[in-house]
């Protein structure tokens, strides 16, 4: 599993034009899921959204997690993050896990972070998103497990 967590002031995500989920303060998490990936990686995963340290503390220091800081996550599932372009121009997208197994791990991983207090708003599986964001310092982090 892999994951790209931005900073963001706010963020809106719709499907058709029509709104479908919108956050205030707090992330939006790219999440991909790779073929053999476990329900144990998406637990783990969404512990490491919610207390990843990239909110800045009263100092101006990146000290406090989304938990710390109130805030929201928009979650959306993204298979091209495992798109492999290493030869040719055209991306590769066989270790992107099939959607029939990736939707349900994607779901646990989400529903996992809300276990654990934090807010989450959620993509559309498979929809074509059109996704505005405001990022926030910019501040972005990549993680795979």
């Amino acid at each position: 599993m892999k994951f790209v967590a931005q900073r963001v002031l706010c963020a809106k995500l719709t499907v058709n034009g029509q709104p479908v989920s919108e956050i205030g303060r707090g992330l939006v998490v790219y999440f991909g899921i790779r073929v053999g990936d476990s329900l144990q990686q998406a637990q783990k995963c969404a512990e490491k959204i919610a207390n990843l340290r990239i909110f800045e503390d009263g100092e101006g220091r990146m000290n406090k997690s989304v938990l710390d800081v109130g805030g929201e996550v928009l979650f959306v599932s993204q298979f091209t993050l495992y798109g492999d372009a290493k030869k040719g121009n055209r991306p590769s997208f066989t270790d992107a896990e099939r959607p029939e197994r990736a939707e349900p791990l994607y779901r646990a991983a989400g529903e996992a972070l809300a276990a654990l207090g934090v807010p989450v708003r959620y993509g559309v599986f498979g929809a074509d998103m059109t996704i505005g964001q405001t990022n926030d310092g910019p501040v972005t982090v990549i993680y795979e497990i």
